[in-house]
């Protein structure tokens, strides 16, 4: 009997199992839970359930029956939610880019994402993705150059990921992510569970039902294995391994940005002179190679004289450069080899391998 009340008492404890107060099923968005089956399926060749779908959110931890009715979870609500915030006004994902190396410095940029977890780690790995740099080496090896965030991105969406749904959701405060010149922040609310460290990273997770669900998706591979990754990513891409400040009510991770010299810093202001549809062009050129008008205009949903005014603004700023004639126009990199543009390209020092940085 005692069994079977503290095992009672543990669940009414965890955020994520409880009741939330004053939602019901219609709370529930059908389409997200259709997602998650769907995902579920390529991440986990798991069958979609022929279960009925109160019984299905039961079994998977988003729903409860209590005193005959099928009432939402926290974790229900968090995953599944047509709009979580309505609930947790703490749970929104905030994501700020600062100019400088603290807090009392400009802000060039956030975002306030919204949504479900899943939902607001999408948005928030778009805006990173503007606003961490691209480094560019030449090896000893060959005079190609090769290309790399100035953080290995998966380790960033992993922190990102774990500061979600480990987070302490009692705290009234929300999860943030901080980009300085020097380096990246993710607060989560909350502590490492008792017995749990970052060099003991062992699983005892703080929201088990967020945990499994983020990893029926194929969002995090083992239990456990987060912390270890990261420091394995970084360390591959030659940064610094991140570390861990533990506060008394939040805990912080760091990465340090491979980027000490100070004339790189300024930089980063390119950003300042771009609007966001030239920035996002920027990070499509580099995966893609090129970009002409007509993708321009698709890709951003502008008419032909806007994408031709983008285009042209940035070939004034030297970023880009216009190659081909006619139908064949499109735009590339400006090769760093050949400009000196300085505001463009900055002078190297010590870093001599490294050539120039680009906000994406």
């Amino acid at each position: 009997m005692q069994q079977v009340f503290l095992k009672h008492l543990k669940r009414e404890l965890r955020f994520d199992d409880k009741i939330c107060a004053e939602a019901t099923l219609d709370d529930i968005d059908t389409k997200k839970v259709e997602w998650y089956l769907e995902e579920r399926y390529k991440a986990r060749k798991v069958s979609k359930s022929e279960l009925p779908y109160e019984q299905l959110l039961v079994n998977l931890g988003a729903a409860r029956k209590v005193n005959g009715d099928i009432r939402p979870t926290n974790a229900g609500i968090l995953f599944f939610g047509k709009y979580p915030q309505r609930f947790f006004v703490q749970s929104p994902l905030r994501v700020v880019r600062f100019k400088g190396t603290d807090v009392t410095h400009p802000v060039l940029n956030s975002i306030d994402c919204h949504g479900t977890i899943w939902e607001m780690v999408n948005q928030a790995e778009e805006f990173i993705r503007m606003h961490v740099r691209l480094l560019s080496y030449r090896t000893s090896h060959s005079f190609r150059r090769t290309e790399r965030f100035e953080y290995p991105l998966k380790a960033l969406r992993e922190a990102v990921i774990n500061a979600l749904i480990h987070r302490d959701y009692r705290s009234t405060a929300d999860t943030r992510v901080f980009i300085f010149d020097d380096r990246f922040e993710v607060i989560s609310p909350g502590t490492f569970p008792e017995g749990v460290t970052p060099d003991k990273p062992w699983h005892r997770p703080v929201n088990p039902i967020l945990c499994s669900l983020i990893y029926d998706i194929g969002w995090i591979e083992k239990y456990g294995s987060g912390i270890p990754m990261m420091k394995r990513l970084c360390r591959q891409q030659g940064n610094k391994e991140p570390y861990y400040d533990l506060r008394s009510v939040e805990t912080v991770i760091i990465f340090e940005s491979p980027v000490k010299e100070r004339t790189f810093i300024d930089i980063v202001d390119l950003t300042e002179r771009l609007n966001e549809r030239q920035q996002k062009a920027i990070w499509y050129i580099q995966e893609y190679g090129r970009i002409t008008n007509r993708e321009y205009r698709k890709i951003f949903d502008v008419a032909k004289d806007t994408a031709h005014r983008d285009l042209t603004d940035m070939v004034k700023k030297g970023i880009i450069i216009r190659k081909g004639v006619g139908p064949g126009t499109h735009y590339t990199l400006k090769s760093d080899d050949k400009s000196d543009d300085k505001s463009f390209i900055n002078s190297t020092k010590s870093l001599s391998s490294l050539w120039f940085t680009l906000p994406v």
